[in-house]
C-alpha cells in the first residue's frame, strides 16, 4: 500500500468513517473507496454488502476479481435511561460487539453499581452527547419515557445520522413526541427513522425480553439493506 493511500485510509479511520481498500488481484493495483463515495462506485453493490457485514472478502470474477479490505469503526450504542431494560440490554449489546454508554441525569439510577463494566454518564443528554460525538455507526436507544430526557437525545441522534434511533413508548405517546420534535424543525423524513414503539414485535413481556427485541432491531438496522429492514419492520 502506497503512502498516500495509507494516509487517506488512516484519515477516514480516525474520523470513524467507513472505507474500503480495493485491490485488483491480477495486477495488485489498489484504490480507496470512502464511505461517502460507495454508492457511486462501479462495485457499489459488493462494497455496500461488505461494509454492512463488516467483513473483508473477494468480489468479482476472472480478471475482474478484487479483494475488498473493509475498514469500519466499532459500532456503538448510547442508551439514554438507566432503567431495568438498560440493565439487561447493556451486557447483551456488549456481547455482540457494541461499545455501550449509559446516559441519565437521574443520579439515583445512573450508578456504577447498577451498570458494572458499562460507562455511565449522569448528565442531561444535551451536556453528555456532544462529548460522545454521535455518528452513523452509533445506535441511539431512548428508554426513560421522559420527554425532557429522551427528546433532546433523539434530536441529536437524528441530526448526527445515527444508523439506529429508537424510543420507548406507545403509539399514542410517540405521536405526541413526533409533534414536539416536528415543532423543533426536524423534517418528516428524519422523524420517520425513529423506531417506536421500540424493538421487534416479538410479544416481549419483561425487561430482558424487551432488551432482546431492541437488540435484534438494532442489529437488523446495521446489517440488513434498507428494503429488507422495511420488510421485517
Amino acid at each position: 500500500m502506497d503512502l498516500a493511500l495509507l494516509t487517506a485510509l488512516n484519515t477516514e479511520r480516525a474520523a470513524r468513517r467507513a472505507a474500503v481498500v480495493v485491490t485488483h488481484l491480477a495486477s495488485g493495483v489498489q484504490r480507496l473507496v470512502r464511505g461517502e463515495d460507495i454508492t457511486s462506485d462501479p462495485l457499489a453493490g459488493d462494497i455496500e454488502a461488505a461494509v454492512r457485514a463488516g467483513r473483508s472478502g473477494v468480489a468479482g470474477e476472472g480478471e475482474a476479481r478484487v479483494f475488498l479490505n473493509v475498514h469500519v469503526p466499532p459500532a456503538r450504542m448510547v442508551v439514554v435511561g438507566a432503567v431495568h431494560i438498560s440493565q439487561a440490554l447493556a451486557p447483551m449489546a456488549r456481547a455482540t460487539g457494541y461499545d455501550v454508554t449509559i446516559v441519565d441525569p437521574r443520579t439515583a439510577f445512573a450508578t456504577a453499581e447498577r451498570f458494572p463494566d458499562t460507562p455511565v454518564i449522569a448528565e442531561w443528554p444535551d451536556k453528555a452527547l456532544p462529548g460522545l460525538a454521535l455518528d452513523p455507526f452509533t445506535a441511539m436507544v431512548a428508554l426513560t419515557h421522559d420527554p425532557k430526557i429522551d427528546e433532546p437525545a433523539l434530536e441529536a441522534a437524528l441530526k448526527a445520522g445515527c444508523f439506529y434511533v429508537g424510543a420507548l413508548g406507545s403509539r399514542r405517546t410517540h405521536a405526541k413526541r413526533m409533534e414536539r420534535l416536528a415543532a423543533l424543525g426536524l423534517p418528516q423524513a428524519q422523524l420517520a427513522r425513529i423506531h417506536a414503539p421500540i424493538g421487534l414485535d416479538i410479544g416481549a413481556a419483561n425487561p430482558p425480553e424487551i432488551a432482546v427485541a431492541i437488540l435484534g432491531q438494532v442489529i437488523g438496522a446495521l446489517r440488513k439493506p434498507a428494503p429488507a429492514r422495511e420488510a421485517a419492520a
